[in-house]
């Protein structure tokens, strides 16, 4: 069993007093070098989740722990060392004038000696193939690169968990494809937790492990395949299911005995060359 990073433990949370629960007794934990998709209907509480892994937001109830350490007052500092954050729109996360100084401005908060720093730099900005765009100025980039540096800003402090909170959200499928690409490479290669908070289900069948919320609390965590399996229940509480897993089920209701449960076309085109092969 791989060693806990973050623990949730009877978490509830709420923007006010006279506010109902946004999260109800949530529990969850969360492995070193795991990646875990959370998904769920608007209004759920995913992005909440997310806010209190930094100490962004603190719990009315309940405890969050980070690596050992318990997110509050006293700790937070050295918790959001640990846990790094992409938001959706990357326009909000720019501080520098260039590509370099937004990435080099973590680091320098954090007295990161110069010449680390520039070496970082290199390093982070190849990991997101945005190396030859150093001195370009952020208005000048495209959504998708946009979001790539903001990953690379957000990796070259180090943390232990990088977060995407709806990070491909405002990207078309090209630019989508594009970053999720990127950061499995990165979490493939990197001792990192990757977090994804989302609704693209691309993005949640590549994950290792998915927790689906639903009015505030835990309704389902199970790898993927397992959970888009449930896909009526699924659609009871408002999420969809991947385009594959419904066409599978169009093809076993016409008699096509589909064994196991594909959640892309590859796995699809292997069950159907599978079954063309027994016939």
């Amino acid at each position: 069993m791989s060693e806990k990073f973050i623990e949730f433990r009877n978490v509830s949370f709420r923007y006010g007093d006279e506010q109902p629960w946004v999260l109800d007794n949530v529990s969850f934990e969360i492995y070193k070098d795991e990646w875990v998709a959370i998904i769920g209907h608007n209004g759920s509480g995913k992005s909440t989740i997310a806010k209190l892994m930094n100490g962004l937001l603190y719990p009315q109830q309940g405890e969050i722990i980070i690596n050992g350490t318990p997110v509050n007052d006293e700790h937070v500092w050295n918790v959001r060392k640990q846990v790094g954050m992409v938001f959706q729109n990357p326009d909000n996360q720019f501080v520098g004038t260039t590509v370099q100084d937004d990435v080099a401005f973590g680091m320098e908060n954090r007295g990161i000696p110069r010449e680390e720093m520039e070496k970082r730099i290199k390093e982070v900005l190849k990991a997101v193939r945005m190396e030859d765009y150093l001195l370009t100025e952020p208005h000048r980039l495209s959504g998708g690169q946009k979001q790539r540096v903001a990953i690379a800003s957000v990796l070259a402090v180090k943390p232990d968990v990088l977060i995407l909170d709806e990070a491909t959200a405002m990207l078309d499928p090209r630019g989508r494809k594009e970053i999720m690409r990127t950061v499995a490479d990165i979490q493939e290669k990197s001792e990192i937790s990757l977090i994804t908070i989302t609704h693209d289900l691309q993005e949640v069948v590549m994950a290792e492990r998915v927790i689906v919320m639903n009015n505030g609390k835990v309704w389902d965590e199970a790898i993927p395949r397992d959970i888009f399996a449930k896909k009526d229940e699924l659609r009871k509480i408002g999420l969809d299911v991947p385009f594959v897993a419904v066409l599978a089920d169009e093809l076993k209701q016409n008699d096509l005995l589909i064994e196991n449960e594909p959640l892309n076309h590859d796995e699809l085109l292997e069950e159907l060359w599978t079954l063309h092969l027994k016939m």
